[in-house]
């Protein structure tokens, strides 16, 4: 991960109210969770992210990919109780377009 995202994690990590860190130790050890609604509302007006992608991991969970126009990205986990967790975040997202058959 590049350095420039650890301050940004650890800003985030500090920032998010409800958040309830999972893990003890660096700040990226660690899983921010809110509830869902909560999550998106931050990751859209205060990150400026959009919804990039999403696919089911099972009948409990989904994985979301948010983005920003300046690309960076941020993992989170949801979850069939409302609840969110970011797992991972990181920059330079890009789409990746299929080449036409």
């Amino acid at each position: 991960m590049d350095i420039r995202i650890m301050p940004v994690l650890a800003c985030l990590i500090l920032l998010w109210p409800g958040a309830s860190p999972l893990a003890a130790g660096s700040p990226l050890a660690e899983v921010i969770c809110a509830p869902r609604a909560q999550m998106v509302q931050r990751l859209t007006v205060q990150y400026g992210a959009q919804l990039a992608g999403q696919g089911v991991r099972n009948v409990e969970m989904v994985m979301e990919v948010w983005a920003t126009p300046r690309g960076d990205w941020t993992l989170v986990q949801s979850y069939s109780d409302g609840r969110a967790c970011i797992v991972a975040m990181g920059e330079a997202w890009e789409v990746v377009e299929a080449d036409p058959a």
